[in-house]
């Protein structure tokens, strides 16, 4: 096994990390989420009124949207840890190594090594070579 194969190799198992640790904290935002929900069911109304049912809503969307844009994230970084290891899908690792460098500061770690090593030509070769193999 050559120096950039052991790369790949390292890479795709940080990948499968990184991933893992960006879907355990996208579930931070499922504290605002209860909140809002709590809002909008009229649990905070006391003597002085509750907060307006829109801040309710507004925790709910932007909870609901940074939730499932941080599974997204980790999702995408666990397949292309995948795609890392078989060596396939060159531009979806490239994209997401670049995409990974959203989640600070492991993930800018990571992606900045990734892109480092896919700009190998070498590594594009590891690539050509195994898109031409058979699946």
């Amino acid at each position: 096994m050559n120096q950039d194969e052991q790369y790949l190799k390292l890479l795709s198992v940080f990948h499968y990390v990184v991933g893992g640790l960006a879907a355990l904290f996208a579930c931070l935002p499922i504290f605002h989420l209860v909140m809002g929900v709590l809002m909008l069911s009229g649990a905070f109304e006391g003597r002085g009124g509750g907060p307006p049912a829109v801040i309710g809503l507004l925790f709910v969307i932007m909870a609901m949207f940074f939730i499932i844009a941080g599974w997204t994230l980790a999702v995408c970084l666990i397949i292309a840890g995948c795609n890392l290891a078989k060596r396939r899908h060159y531009m979806f690792c490239l994209v997401m190594a670049a995409s990974a460098c959203i989640f600070l500061p492991f993930g800018t770690v990571l992606g900045v090594f990734t892109i480092i090593v896919l700009m190998r030509p070498s590594v594009k070769g590891l690539f050509e070579a195994n898109k031409d193999a058979a699946p």
